[in-house]
């Protein structure tokens, strides 16, 4: 069964920062907003990449964020440093953080998220969770600090796998769904924030050529 996808950006006004950058890689703070890659419909043009490959022939997203997520995106100048960073993430050697906001009070300080996920056709772009179809999906949770009028959680979030919409299913799969979410919140959570509370805040991984260790953080802006 074959789905359509008639979602159509808004119009992104804010610029890409730029965190890092040497012949090899860039690594960058993708705004709120706007896509990772341009879509197939031509009205959602304008992405990362779209706005990247005016300035760096050849460049590449090693992973991509979701269009509501801000925060750190590593990005390939290169086929070999493209072809290096994709086999760590394929390793498991590459560690991300987010920082989130949700919807009331967690009632463990920490823990793991251990739910799979499977494609929803009949609810796309939705994804679900699924014990017979879906692929192994860990986040591990930190609580950061509980907020009250209205109650709500900061929590540090890392994932353990990498799955489409992974940290926002499993957020609503615990009851407790990211403020600004509209596709696995309610009506009342997505309108208690302007955007997605989700934000890409620390990345560490290998420099693709000297190896050296990296890490590189990006300032939660919520």
């Amino acid at each position: 069964m074959s789905v359509v996808d008639n979602f159509i950006a808004p119009q992104c006004h804010q610029e890409i920062e730029y965190l890092y950058e040497d012949e090899h890689i860039l690594v960058i703070n993708k705004p709120s907003g706007l896509l990772s890659l341009s879509g197939k419909n031509p009205l959602n043009k304008d992405s990362v990449h779209f706005r990247l490959i005016q300035d760096f022939a050849g460049i590449t997203l090693v992973h991509r964020l979701d269009f509501g997520t801000s925060g750190l995106l590593l990005l390939a100048k290169h086929k070999s440093a493209n072809a290096n960073l994709t086999k760590q993430f394929q390793d498991k050697l590459i560690q991300k953080q987010y920082i989130s906001i949700l919807h009331g009070h967690l009632v463990n300080d920490e823990g793991h998220i251990n739910m799979p996920i499977a494609k929803d056709p009949a609810n796309f772009p939705r994804l679900k969770i699924c014990t017979q179809t879906g692929k192994v999906a860990t986040t591990h949770y930190q609580v950061i600090e509980r907020l009250n009028n209205p109650d709500r959680t900061r929590v540090l979030f890392t994932p353990l796998t990498g799955r489409t919409h992974q940290l926002r299913i499993h957020s609503q799969g615990i009851g407790h769904p990211i403020l600004g979410c509209d596709l696995y919140g309610t009506a009342q959570t997505q309108a208690m924030a302007p955007r997605l509370l989700l934000h890409a805040s620390k990345i560490s991984f290998k420099h693709p050529t000297n190896q050296q260790s990296m890490r590189i953080d990006c300032p939660c802006p919520f």
